[in-house]
C-alpha cells in the first residue's frame, strides 16, 4: 500500500502529515494484556494483534504522524484535524495509534494529578467504541476513530456514568442563554454499555465534574455544561413516562439549537436499524422511536445547557 497515494485523494491530510516528522512508535510489549486493560472485546484481540503495522512500513509512517498530531496538541483546546476514516487502512489501524499515544496521555494526566482510576476509566472508552462498532455493523473495528482523539489529547474524562470534555461552544447564539460561540464549556456525553442513565448516577457524575475540573484545570473558568444529543429531543417526553431516566436527563438542560439527527436509529437499534421499515419494538424506547417514524414523524437532536 502506498499511503501517500491514498492520501492524495485527501490533499489537506497529505499536507498535514507530510509537515510532521512523526513520533517514534513504542507499542506495549504485552499486547494482549494492554488491549484487555483498555476493555477491547475478547473477540477482537487476535484480529487486532494480527493487524499490527510493520515497523518501517507505510502504515508505520502514517501512525507515527498521527501520534505526533495528538502529542503536539496535548491538552490544547485548539484541535488538530480529525483523523480520516479510510477503509484502506484496515479496521484496527487507529487502535495502534492510540496504543502508541497512551504513554504520552498518561504522563500528561500524572502531571495534572489526575487519579489513576479516572485515567483508566477514560481510556477504556477505546474498547467500548469497538463494542459499539460491532453492535452497529456486526464486524470488528473502531467506531468513529476520531472520537478517541479527545481522550488521547487530555480533553475528555469519564467521571462515573457520564463523560465530560473541555471545549468551546460551537453552537449559535441564543437570546437569554449564558453561553455564546467560542465560550468555554464542558460538553456532556452519555456513553453506551454503561448501565442505566439513572438520576442518581447522573447527580454523582455532575458533582464529580464540579470538583474535578476546578482542581485539575484551575486556569479554565467553566460556568456552563452543554449536551448535544438525540436524548434531548423533547418529542421523547410524549412517548415515555414522566419518570423515565431519559426524560429526567433532558429536563436538566435548558434547550438551545435543534438539529436533524439521522444517527438516532443506530444509537437505539444498532445493526437492527438496517431496515427502518422493520424496526424491533422490544423496549419502550424502541417502540417510541419506531412508532414515531411509522407515523411519519422525524427525530431530531437538541443542544442544551445547564449551569456548572
Amino acid at each position: 500500500m502506498n499511503v501517500k497515494d491514498l492520501l492524495r485523494a485527501h490533499p489537506f491530510w497529505l499536507e498535514h502529515f507530510e509537515s510532521r516528522d512523526g513520533v517514534d512508535l513504542v507499542l506495549p510489549a504485552d499486547l494482549p494484556a494492554a488491549l484487555l486493560r483498555l476493555a477491547v472485546p475478547h473477540e477482537d484481540i487476535n484480529q487486532v494483534i494480527a493487524a499490527r503495522p510493520e515497523p518501517g512500513g507505510p502504515l508505520w509512517w502514517l501512525a507515527e504522524r498521527c501520534v505526533h498530531s495528538l502529542v503536539s496538541t496535548m491538552g490544547s483546546l485548539d484541535s488538530p484535524p480529525m483523523f480520516p476514516e479510510l477503509p484502506e487502512l484496515g479496521p484496527y489501524f487507529y487502535v495502534y495509534v492510540y496504543l502508541a499515544a497512551l504513554p504520552h496521555t498518561r504522563r500528561y494526566h500524572r502531571e495534572l494529578g489526575i487519579p489513576e482510576e479516572v485515567s483508566w476509566a477514560t481510556f477504556t472508552d477505546l474498547g467500548r467504541n469497538m463494542a459499539v462498532h460491532r453492535k452497529r455493523h456486526g464486524t470488528g473495528g473502531l467506531h468513529a476513530p476520531y472520537w478517541f482523539m479527545l481522550h488521547a489529547r487530555g480533553l475528555l474524562y469519564e467521571l462515573g456514568r457520564l463523560q465530560f470534555n473541555r471545549g468551546r461552544f460551537g453552537g449559535t447564539a441564543v437570546e437569554g442563554a449564558p453561553v455564546g460561540p467560542g465560550d468555554l464549556v464542558l460538553d456532556v456525553h452519555v456513553p453506551d454499555f454503561h448501565g442505566p442513565l439513572t438520576p442518581e448516577a447522573c447527580d454523582e457524575s455532575f458533582e464529580r465534574a464540579r470538583r474535578f475540573f476546578p482542581r485539575h484545570f484551575p486556569q479554565e473558568d467553566y460556568r456552563v455544561m452543554t449536551c448535544a444529543s438525540w436524548l434531548l429531543d423533547e418529542q421523547l417526553a410524549g412517548y415515555l413516562p414522566a419518570g423515565s431516566n431519559i426524560v429526567a436527563f433532558q429536563r436538566r438542560f435548558q434547550p438551545l439549537d435543534r438539529f436533524e439527527h439521522s444517527d438516532v436509529l443506530s444509537f437505539v437499534f444498532g445493526g437492527d436499524a438496517a431496515d427502518p421499515a422493520r424496526l424491533p419494538r422490544r423496549t419502550r424506547l424502541e417502540r417510541a422511536v419506531a412508532d414515531h417514524l411509522a407515523a411519519g414523524g422525524t427525530w431530531y437532536g437538541r443542544q442544551g445547557w445547564l449551569s456548572f
